[in-house]
């Protein structure tokens, strides 16, 4: 991928970042709502765009940064597919970094 492609793909992930974000924000649910689980899709949206940005950021990639969007969307998926156990696989997201 060419830096030039790499920074369109990043100018419009942050587009769809603030309009995922604004979403998120003007949603008023609580965790008691029934509407919390779409309150939580824009939360995992907004985490997927992260790791987008991560991924195809300038340089090395920053494991760091890479480990924490990870853990965030572990974490929200968790509450879709709680069979799969997910917030137990981020135990080890940081060890040897």
């Amino acid at each position: 991928m060419t830096k030039e492609e790499k920074i369109k793909i990043l100018d419009t992930s942050w587009e769809l970042h603030s309009l995922v974000e604004t979403s998120y924000m003007n949603n008023p649910a609580n965790k008691d709502d029934k509407e919390w689980l779409e309150k939580q899709r824009l939360l995992l949206a907004d985490m997927a765009l992260h790791l987008l940005q991560t991924s195809v950021g300038p340089g090395e990639i920053k494991l760091d940064r890479l480990g924490d969007n990870i853990h965030a969307i572990l974490t929200i998926a968790d509450r879709f597919l709680p069979k799969a156990d997910l917030k137990k696989a981020t135990e080890k997201l940081y060890e040897n970094l």
